[in-house]
């Protein structure tokens, strides 16, 4: 029996520790953009250097994208692609599933 290479595919991304957390959210976030502080200050458990690996992980996912505005400050976002938006209603079945059935 051969294991479905799109369901394999899925979980390289998801299956690795804080990418589906992330991009749930960053779905939360107004227009689905947020800050690293913002980022940091709510998922508390993450390191920095955690946090940036994972940004960096799932932007060449095509799942975010980094938007630099230059300036004084330099003002850096992170938000959902659209590829990275069609996932969340997959993680909000995830959720309804894990409501349902975690003791």
């Amino acid at each position: 029996m051969e294991i479905c290479p799109y369901l394999q595919y899925s979980f390289e991304i998801l299956g690795k520790k804080w990418n589906g957390l992330i991009i749930h959210y960053l779905s939360l976030c107004p227009n689905g953009k947020a800050h690293f502080s913002e980022m940091k200050r709510d998922l508390p458990d993450i390191t920095p250097r955690a946090l940036s690996l994972k940004l960096t992980e799932l932007g060449e996912y095509g799942l975010i994208e980094k938007k630099v505005v230059t300036g004084s400050p330099v003002i850096i976002s992170y938000e959902l692609t659209e590829k990275g938006q069609s996932l969340t209603a997959a993680l909000e079945s995830i959720q309804k599933w894990a409501l349902q059935y975690k003791n």
